[in-house]
């Protein structure tokens, strides 16, 4: 029968997000998974060069790669029914955790150690915070996008996940509020131009 772990990540491509609302274009948790992992990288290496870090950036990008694999067994739940309250907060985390546990349970013994930290929470508490500061950035940058595509859907979306955002403090976070994400709101024809 062979071991199914990574032909169940490649899953990732069937989950998609956003399921309350009208999407102008879809997203599933592997696209997600990426971008989110690009902005974590990101981050990282700003908290680093710019703020004085020691992050470790490629293991925020593995974190960010694995951070919604739990999903493949869960399905993505919208950000307003997983946090409308704490009992159904409680819940999910429980499914999660069982869904971490079924995933690693797919994989070979020797290699579920490996895997674990990337499924279960791993890597230092600033790693974490990064990554969750990435997939929140990331779901900033698709409401910008639908935003510019006149959908106005994603209004309440965007507002509450920049408040999220800024929340949290980070000023990496925050340096790219300020400094890269103007550019999502631009056409391709203006983003190349800025790099001439």
């Amino acid at each position: 029968m062979g071991n199914s772990f990574f032909a169940m990540l490649s899953r990732m491509k069937h989950i998609s997000r956003w399921a309350l609302m009208r999407n102008l274009r879809t997203e599933n948790i592997c696209e997600h998974s990426y971008d989110v992992a690009v902005l974590a990288h990101a981050l990282a290496v700003l908290t680093n060069r710019r703020f004085g870090g020691t992050v470790d950036a490629g293991r925020c990008v593995l974190l960010a790669l694995y951070h919604d694999a739990p999903e493949i067994l869960t399905g993505d739940l919208p950000t307003p029914v997983k946090y409308y309250n704490p009992a159904i907060r409680q819940a999910y985390g429980q499914l999660e955790a069982v869904s971490q546990e079924k995933l690693l349970a797919m994989l070979p013994e020797d290699l579920r150690e490996d895997y674990g930290g990337l499924l279960c929470g791993g890597g230092t508490e600033e790693e974490r915070r990064l990554v969750k500061a990435a997939d929140k950035l990331a779901a900033l940058i698709k409401c910008v996008e639908e935003l510019e595509q006149g959908n106005r859907e994603f209004v309440q979306a965007r507002r509450s996940t920049e408040e999220a955002l800024r929340s949290m403090r980070l000023p990496a976070a925050d340096c790219f509020l300020e400094e890269f994400l103007p550019a999502y709101r631009l056409t391709l024809d203006e983003q190349g131009a800025q790099s001439v």
